[in-house]
């Protein structure tokens, strides 16, 4: 009976470490193999089948053959490499020092509960990392400061619906405000078209597209071809956003 709920533990927190990778974009093969070292750690095998928004695993004890099965849910996160680095030293330490049930969740519930970046110093940031990508592609001193203004306001606005509205009418909305504050470039004698062309580059789901290359590369298929359906379809609402902003401020641009 002890092995059994040995057993059923152990495959609970690996649906949730794994869930919590996932959710926070880490591509499949480091899940996978993350999940087959922790629970190899306490002398079991994983089987686990990742899809776009479902995780299936099933722990089998080497010895006796018996097997536990868990179904779990992905919820979308907020991207985090802190996560993914903290996370995956956490099944390297499970790995070596044979950590109790009790100790990983101290040490995962610690990881987890860590506070955040602060929203206001990640707005700034990136409003000044996308002000540098317009000077990058030959942006002058005016259109970085309204590109900077431009990327704040359309952050904040997406930040702010985020758990409001569907997410690609938000990246629509966000979008449009970007390149529609950004169009107060054309007000000026300055890189107005620069400035329209850079206002969005903090929607470019990067992370994703990434990872689906990587996916459908290592095998994972079905998960890669999600992840890059989804950023495709992030980047169509990118565009529509804009062209309606473009639609409005045609006349200043010709």
């Amino acid at each position: 009976m002890e092995e059994k709920e040995s057993l059923k533990s152990v495959a609970g927190f690996v649906s949730e470490y794994a869930v919590t990778l996932m959710g926070s974009g880490v591509h499949t093969s480091r899940v996978v193999r993350n999940c087959i070292r922790i629970a190899a750690s306490f002398g079991y095998d994983v089987n686990i089948g990742i899809f776009s928004r479902t995780i299936i695993l099933s722990v089998t004890d080497k010895e006796t053959g018996e097997t536990y099965s868990e179904v779990a849910y992905i919820q979308l996160m907020p991207t985090s490499f802190e996560y993914n680095a903290d996370l995956s030293a956490l099944s390297w330490r499970i790995y070596d020092e044979r950590m109790s049930m009790r100790e990983i969740w101290d040490e995962y519930r610690r990881i987890i509960g860590k506070p955040r970046m602060s929203p206001s110093l990640v707005l700034l940031l990136a409003g000044l990392a996308n002000a540098s990508f317009c000077r990058l592609f030959g942006g002058d001193w005016i259109s970085m400061g309204i590109v900077f203004i431009a990327t704040v306001c359309g952050f904040y606005l997406r930040r702010r619906l985020h758990s409001r509205l569907n997410n690609y009418i938000n990246v629509i909305l966000s979008a449009f405000v970007a390149s529609v504050v950004s169009s107060l470039s054309l007000l000026f004698d300055t890189t107005s078209e620069i400035a329209l062309a850079t206002s969005v580059l903090y929607l470019i789901p990067g992370v994703p597209l990434i990872n689906s290359v990587i996916d459908i590369v290592e095998g994972h298929t079905i998960t890669g071809f999600s992840r890059l359906v989804n950023a495709s379809l992030i980047i169509v609402c990118i565009a529509i956003g804009m062209s309606i902003t473009l639609l409005i401020v045609k006349d200043g641009l010709i």
